[in-house]
């Protein structure tokens, strides 16, 4: 399929595709020896100060003012995505290995869904209520409830929450009074994010207890440079350049990639239960992000409490 958009496009997806999913090796790395908090909000104020700076140089600051309102939302929404979903996610990778971790986290989708349609009365086809029950049972398989099971439940838990916290704040941003530009918007975000988690690390004495070594410092340095400029910036023009249901196929293929570098680099191991419940989660995203993109007059919902006529202008364009 991305043949057809041309080869700068499918570029940017492999790029994507390894670039994100090589995030949690990198981050599995960096929290061997640096406390999870404090990496993550080295990572987010250096990124948040960068894109923010290039976005207010190339921008008209009195078209799109970064106000009190502005920097509000951007701290709900750095919270919810950088301090309980990458803040969480870095504290739960002590004890859960990358592979777990990145599968885990590719439930975002489903949990996105979920919420919209909750919240918002988005209905989707029965395909995506399919996705979400094989979802969910295989986020069930990889706990291991009922067993001995090989995944620290409480660390996986901890990554479940996050996973939700990402997919709430996804949705709050649609509506959030954040700035028009998206490096504006990403870089305030992460900006805020960073000094929440900053807070965060003194409060729980984190600070001081750092060890410093060159491994450590690689992987934060990967996690920045290649994590968030690379890969924040070949998904934005990624949006821009190809379909969002191209550019959504991050969402399954992201797993896919953690789990064989976990395996190739980390000496990870790969189980019976990680693959079968692997296919499961990225089987249910691949599902519930199909049945996204189709034209389904929207319902009611918690905040929602009319429904709202389908228009043509609401049909997909691909």
């Amino acid at each position: 399929m991305a043949a057809r958009y041309g080869a700068r496009v499918w570029l940017g997806l492999v790029t994507l595709y390894i670039v994100w999913g090589s995030t949690f090796i990198a981050l599995a790395i960096a929290v061997r020896d640096l406390p999870p908090l404090l990496s993550m909000s080295f990572r987010h104020l250096t990124a948040g100060a960068v894109l923010l700076a290039i976005a207010l140089a190339r921008g008209d600051r009195t078209a799109d003012p970064i106000g009190r309102r502005q920097i509000a939302a951007a701290f709900v929404f750095g919270g919810l995505l950088f301090v309980t979903g990458h803040g969480a996610l870095a504290w739960a990778q002590q004890t859960v290995p990358a592979g777990t971790a990145a599968l885990i986290v590719g439930s975002i989708p489903i949990w996105m869904a979920l919420f919209d349609r909750v919240a918002f009365g988005k209905r989707l086809p029965r395909s995506a209520y399919v996705g979400f029950a094989v979802g969910f049972l295989g986020l069930a398989f990889l706990f291991d409830p009922f067993g001995e099971g090989s995944v620290d439940r409480v660390g996986a838990l901890v990554i479940v929450v996050g996973a939700m916290c990402w997919a709430a704040g996804s949705l709050y941003s649609r509506g959030a009074p954040l700035p028009k530009r998206p490096l504006a918007s990403a870089g305030l975000a992460s900006l805020c994010g960073g000094l929440l988690l900053i807070v965060l690390s003194a409060l729980s004495g984190e600070i001081g207890t750092a060890v410093w070594t060159r491994d450590a410092v690689l992987a934060l340095l990967y996690l920045i440079v290649v994590g968030s400029f690379v890969g924040f910036t070949t998904y934005v023009w990624l949006l821009r350049a190809a379909p969002v249901s191209l550019v959504a196929t991050y969402a399954y293929v992201n797993p896919i990639v953690a789990v064989l570098l976990g395996w190739a680099l980390l000496g990870e191991a790969v189980t019976l239960e990680m693959v079968v419940a692997g296919a499961a989660v990225v089987g249910a995203v691949a599902m519930i992000v199909r049945a996204s993109g189709a034209a389904v007059e929207p319902g009611r919902g918690l905040l929602r409490r009319r429904p709202v006529a389908l228009s043509a202008a609401s049909e997909p364009t691909a």
